[in-house]
């Protein structure tokens, strides 16, 4: 293939979508000239890295004679942590490296590598980055959190790549260089996902799926898939729907970039922006039918909530950080069987159980959806439904995982989500699950930082005892 190009740059056409399989090569080398006699760019490389090729060369001319040689090639796993490999330059015609042999000893290493990694089991390898102005601490951190979200809807997560900037790059999130880094490692790593750890905007995940050829989600996509898995009532999935709806909708773009010559101005309506006006049409639509039905569940959940309350039955309502241990503790109480898993969301529906307490006294124990800290703005949204139950109830149990490392941030943004929803006057106990984790020196650092909390442990329905007296002593006396 021969391309002609002015003396800045050459247009690369689309190329064949051969030898795309995780760990190849693309099976095609770029040679180009410099006129000038400069050396291999950052731009060749970055061409070299995104299109996969199996190497790029220059050859630079002195008048009408080829001069000098100068050739890279992307590199497997190494202790260096180099990305590639670029010879020094040499006359065109003592270059001294066997290209055949090379690529093919590129690949056999690369596939040397996968087949390590396919022993971490069957899901899809993700690798996470964290691209953001807060110290790098505070990323490794949430990026723990996306490596347990990613689990949960059954990726593997295959290594980590943390950026702190000062701005977010308005285009790709992150400079052009770094993406070329993070494609390699990428590659490297077998990942055939890149998911982020922040929310990207439609214009950000179109850029950059343009040049990966890799899966691109992020944090808002990989919790509504979650969602998605986990729903089981007809509700739940209500809402899934919902907030998958709305998350798309900003996102629905024209696929065929050539149809966009055929838009804009009087007649110029072609048929790309057609088609794409119908999806956002029967998106809208789907989402005005969405929000009635929704309305009709919370109209009737509230009537439930209402005969609770002729009932005299006071609610319990038990709130907490997802994977707190909420499920594992109405199940204690109550004998039940919901749903309990050391995953993050395992539950999304709110289960209610009736259950009789000491002294005949009865209450409705209500397990809810777990928080987390920047839940998408549209699940908090579609799932108002949910956390509408909370409002009816007179007390709340905040579960906290004692033996998790950011435990204190974690009641943080359950207290903060409380308080967005006005519930900050709720009578409230506060539950340290998971205490027979913790070592004597951690007990006392956690009962330092939280006087009010009460240790237990959700399994041992003995060591439930104090929580119970002091729901009971929270309830208010005029509802027996």
């Amino acid at each position: 293939m021969v391309l002609v190009g002015d003396p800045t740059s050459i247009y690369i056409p689309e190329l064949p979508r051969s030898r795309t399989g995780a760990g190849r090569l693309r099976g095609l080398r770029l040679m180009h000239t410099h006129l000038a006699g400069e050396r291999l760019s950052q731009e060749d490389l970055m061409d070299m890295v995104f299109l996969r090729l199996d190497n790029v060369m220059s050859l630079s001319l002195s008048g009408n004679e080829p001069e000098s040689a100068e050739v890279a090639y992307l590199l497997p796993p190494n202790a260096e942590g180099r990305n590639y490999e670029m010879l020094p330059s040499s006359r065109w015609d003592r270059l001294d490296v066997d290209l055949d042999a090379t690529v093919q000893a590129l690949e056999d290493e690369f596939a040397r590598v996968q087949e390590g990694v396919e022993v971490d089991g069957d899901g899809e390898r993700a690798l996470l980055v964290s691209v953001d102005t807060a110290p790098k601490p505070a990323q490794e951190r949430a990026l723990d959190e996306l490596a347990e979200l990613a689990k949960t809807a059954g990726l593997l997560p295959a290594g980590t790549m943390i950026q702190r900037v000062r701005k977010l790059n308005p285009k790709y999130i992150l400079g052009r260089g770094k993406l070329a880094d993070l494609e390699v490692q990428a590659l490297q790593a077998n990942a055939s996902i890149i998911l982020f750890d922040q929310d990207l905007a439609p214009a950000q995940l179109r850029n950059i799926a343009d040049v990966t050829e890799r899966r691109i989600l992020d944090r808002t996509q990989l919790i509504l898939d979650i969602f998605a898995q986990h729903a089981t009532s007809r509700a739940g999935k209500l809402q899934v729907e919902m907030a998958q709806l709305k998350y798309a909708l900003p996102r629905l773009v024209g696929r065929n970039r050539a149809m966009s010559r055929l838009m804009g101005g009087i007649g110029g309506r072609g048929p790309g922006e057609t088609k794409l006006e119908v999806d956002r049409r029967r998106a809208r639509d789907r989402l005005t039918k969405l929000k009635k039905e929704l309305a009709n569940v919370r109209k009737q959940r509230g009537q439930t909530r209402e005969r609770r309350h002729k009932a005299g039955l006071p609610i319990v309502s038990l709130v907490g950080y997802t994977n707190a241990g909420k499920s594992t503790l109405l199940n204690t109480l109550t004998n039940s069987e919901v749903l309990a898993e050391n995953k993050l969301f395992a539950t999304l529906d709110p289960t209610s159980r009736r259950i009789r307490f000491p002294k005949d006294r009865e209450v409705v124990l209500t397990d809810t959806v777990g928080f987390i800290r920047r839940l998408p703005p549209d699940l908090k949204e579609a799932f108002q439904a949910t956390l509408e139950e909370l409002e009816s109830a007179n007390l709340l149990v905040l579960v906290a995982d004692a033996s998790h490392p950011e435990v204190e941030e974690q009641v943080e943004a359950v207290r903060t989500i409380l308080n967005d929803m006005d519930m900050q006057d709720v009578p409230t106990v506060l539950v340290l699950n998971k205490w027979d984790s913790l070592t004597l020196d951690e007990r006392e650092v956690i009962t330092n930082i939280f006087p009010e909390g009460i240790p237990a442990v959700a399994l041992k329905r003995r060591s439930l005892e104090p929580v119970v007296e002091a729901i009971l002593a929270g309830l208010p006396r005029s509802r027996y």
